[in-house]
């Protein structure tokens, strides 16, 4: 069966405080792990209100810790902000106390606009992100390739490259690694990328077979009335975005698709094309549909959902529709 996972943007609800994102995302952690999720994964974001992953690894150690046999990590470090050196040695770290549960996906985007980008890096400087693997690589392997060490001994951490276009999906073919494609907000190249990427894969010392995984959104409840009111909170907060007005989580709000303009419908419709929303028989529709066009091998969910209890029954039903 396809697997399950989460991705999680460490969403800051309205009339929340940060404290509650991180109480909120260790509820999700367990109850996902009860329901047979492979992975939990946190996005690296910066200067965004309403978004609070820009800790990511402080995070990752967070929910890590919160549970047992759940895979913990990054979806996904921007590698241009950071030096490789930097990022293997927190991962070993996180690796070593956290042994097996522990992946690193890699993103090209900065995750950031211009003043953030030199406030992260001392300056806006395009790095080599197909060179900054290769180091990060050696690090991990500790292969005595770079000219000074990261943390001693060799650490086989996952590593995944993450994108949104054919870029990306070349790259991950060409050096052998898994691939996770954000079709969860960026939905046009789905089906061409993933194709390139396993008719150009080369099997590598980490991977013999190409592997994908999926983003979506799933909005699951007990009536699709229900779903549709809590997807308005992330219906809401992307059209904020695209206004320029980024902010909290928005409250739920009954109709907000009804009340908000055909411009604006349009433009959410085109950016969350890959979304399930509804009731566990219609999810389940939606997602085994989706898992014929996608062959994906994993999917990995997107729900920003204000209510707590909400978003853990949400992937739950998500599972439980995937597996009757």
């Amino acid at each position: 069966m396809t697997k399950l996972s989460v991705l999680d943007l460490m969403m800051i609800g309205e009339d929340k405080g940060f404290a509650d994102t991180l109480a909120e995302a260790r509820m999700l952690a367990r109850h996902v792990e009860k329901h047979g999720y492979e992975r939990y994964w946190i996005a690296e974001h910066h200067d965004l209100p309403g978004i609070a992953s820009s800790a990511t690894t402080l995070l990752i150690s967070d929910l890590a810790a919160a549970t047992s046999t759940l895979r913990v990590g990054a979806g996904g470090i921007m590698l241009p902000n950071h030096s490789p050196l930097m990022v293997a040695e927190q991962f070993a770290t996180l690796a070593t106390l956290y042994p097996g549960r522990i992946d690193l996906g890699l993103g090209r985007a900065a995750g950031a606009a211009g003043p953030t980008i030199r406030a992260l890096r001392g300056d806006a400087s395009e790095r080599d992100f197909e060179q900054d693997i290769r180091v990060l690589s050696d690090y991990l392997q500790n292969n005595g390739r770079q000219p000074v060490r990261g943390i001693p001994g060799k650490h086989d951490i996952p590593l995944w490259i993450l994108g949104s276009s054919m870029n990306s999906a070349d790259l991950a073919a060409r050096l052998g690694l898994p691939y996770s494609f954000a079709s969860h907000f960026a939905p046009h190249f789905l089906k061409d990328a993933v194709a390139h990427y396993r008719a150009n894969f080369k099997p590598s010392a980490v991977l013999d077979q190409p592997y994908v995984i999926a983003g979506i959104n799933v909005f699951a409840a007990d009536t699709e009335q229900d779903a549709q009111y809590h997807a308005s909170s992330h219906f809401h907060w992307v059209n904020m975005l695209y206004r320029g007005r980024p902010g909290p989580l928005p409250l739920p709000q009954e109709d907000y698709l009804q009340r908000i303009s055909a411009s604006e419908r349009n433009a959410l419709q085109q950016a969350t094309a890959y979304t399930a929303m509804g009731d566990v028989d219609q999810v389940g529709e939606w997602l085994r549909r989706f898992i014929a066009i996608s062959e994906a091998d994993e999917l990995i969910i997107d729900a920003r959902i204000h209510d707590p209890a909400a978003r853990c029954r949400s992937y739950q039903l998500a599972a439980e529709a995937l597996s009757s």
